[in-house]
């Protein structure tokens, strides 16, 4: 997979593990009654996160962070191949000890931030707009997944 993107920052990290969060965040958590009850924790009625997906990628070489950037979505189904290019993707561009690369995607329109330190690389996902997650690191804004591999 080749990015050729604008508006990119260069992470070099030499052989390392990236351990990568996503959190989906609850748009209906109080921080008032958080810091009111639970020392300003979150708690069962009002958690912080809908949900987290957590993954880990091994013997990473290189890590770069791009926003606004195009992403490839391939694959097949039952009438063949399929590539579609989705635009104004915020992507985190891996490149591996072996050589192979990949990345992981979400729509600028249903990020609502992230942070990157050391290892662990913390993606904040907006609550109120649906998405698809149709693999594991990519969340794609409902309104910007292709129509043509939506099935009823």
């Amino acid at each position: 997979m080749k990015l050729l993107l604008p508006n990119h920052q260069s992470l070099i990290t030499q052989n390392m593990k990236l351990n990568a969060h996503f959190y989906l965040l609850n748009d209906d958590f109080s921080p008032e009654y958080a810091e009111a009850n639970f020392n300003g924790k979150e708690s069962e009625n009002n958690p912080r996160y809908e949900w987290e997906d957590e993954l880990d990628v091994n013997e990473v070489k290189n890590v770069e962070i791009i926003r606004k950037g195009e992403y490839p979505l391939r694959g097949e189904i039952e009438s063949g191949a399929f590539e579609y290019i989705l635009p104004n993707m915020f992507l985190v561009a891996l490149e591996m000890e072996n050589g192979q690369q990949g990345a992981f995607a979400v729509s600028e329109s249903i990020l609502d931030s992230y942070t990157f330190q050391g290892d662990k690389l913390e993606v904040f996902l907006k609550d109120y707009e649906p998405m698809s997650n149709p693999i594991p690191g990519v969340y794609i804004a409902s309104k910007e997944f292709p129509k043509e591999l939506i099935r009823e």
